[in-house]
């Protein structure tokens, strides 16, 4: 089954910003969505120490926060809270997007402050809202302990660990995270049978109507920056005002990455300051600002059950072990102020 593409698409483009047709729409069967391809694993040693760093809390202050803590891959990559919580109860600024399918993103963190998944995953380390560490006290944590020591020099054949060892092999496992063969991804490839006729109609709905212009690409999304509150205002009490905090530029005021789609319905809450707690509220809100477009209850149900067919494979995990600290290894300040 192939699906046109209608003039409303190149209407909402047009909303969104586009001045011409993206290269998908180019494309023989018009589909501005593209299958996931799944990950392909260059360097396994890297890619399990990246892991292990992942999940180990001795890279906070408190010796408690992971990056797992924030984007808890049992849970979507994501912590499914408003905002996530930080070192000493602190609240976070911003809603923790997913870290599934982010090595597809364009730039990283909501305003695209970093360029790179190496460049995002020594951030939050230093953050004395969110892990509460520095570079240095990271470094010099797993120059102590004897395991670490031996594994990066495995892996990066030096005689002492750096921030950018740690960065690369994070990032490294980060690349890792895809979840690909999600039912849409087989209805894409010519499974017939994979969607249902209320989840066709959803998709037709979904694309007709315009939200393809910034949610399309293989990952749903975060391929574009773009203002939220296009037709009317998105009111909100969060003080995040997007891309003009990196850029400076008044005309990015209120404009954020456009989040990827992919396993929405395991990411919830929705938008940057996690108003939406659920998916039909995400999608009545969005045809709202973004397309003026009022979706009846029957419109918004087919959409979120096509949004569901976005769930892919999710990564597959052996849980690792942590090398031990060894006497010299500072140890955690977990009430310090």
């Amino acid at each position: 089954m192939k699906l046109k593409l209608r003039p409303l698409v190149a209407a909402a483009m047009v909303v969104a910003g586009f001045a011409a047709a993206p290269s998908w729409a180019m494309q023989p069967n018009n589909e501005p969505i593209s299958p996931l391809v799944a990950a392909k694993v260059a360097n396994p040693a890297m890619v399990e120490l990246g892991k292990k760093l992942w999940f180990d809390p001795r890279l906070s202050k408190s010796g408690f926060i992971s990056c797992n803590s924030c984007h808890n891959l049992s849970m979507g990559g994501s912590d499914n809270l408003k905002t996530s919580i930080g070192h000493n109860w602190q609240e976070g600024p911003i809603n923790s997007p997913t870290v599934l399918n982010s090595s597809l993103n364009v730039a990283q963190f909501w305003d695209g402050r970093a360029g790179s998944l190496k460049e995002q995953a020594g951030g939050p380390i230093a953050n004395p809202g969110e892990m509460a560490f520095t570079h240095e006290l990271a470094v010099d944590m797993l120059n102590s302990i004897p395991g670490y020591q031996t594994e990066f020099k495995q892996v990066f054949k030096k005689e002492k660990i750096d921030i950018d060892q740690v960065t690369d092999a994070i990032a490294a496992f980060e690349e890792t995270l895809v979840t690909p063969n999600s039912r849409f991804d087989k209805w894409l490839k010519g499974d017939a049978k994979a969607l249902t006729k209320t989840e066709l109609e959803g998709y037709a709905l979904f694309r007709d109507s315009g939200c393809v212009a910034c949610h399309n690409g293989a990952a749903v999304g975060g391929n574009s920056f773009q203002r939220m509150g296009v037709v009317e205002p998105y009111k909100t009490t969060n003080e995040a005002e997007g891309r003009v905090a990196v850029t400076g530029a008044d005309a990015d005021r209120f404009n954020f990455k456009v989040p990827t789609l992919r396993n929405v319905e395991l990411t919830y809450p929705y938008f940057h300051d996690g108003a939406a707690d659920t998916l039909g509220e995400a999608v009545d809100t969005m045809g709202r600002i973004q397309l003026g477009k009022k979706f009846t209850s029957e419109e918004n149900a087919k959409i979120v059950a096509f949004l569901k067919t976005l769930t892919g494979e999710q990564p597959q995990l052996t849980m690792p072990i942590l090398p031990p600290s060894s006497d010299k290894t500072p140890r955690p300040q977990p009430f310090a102020k």
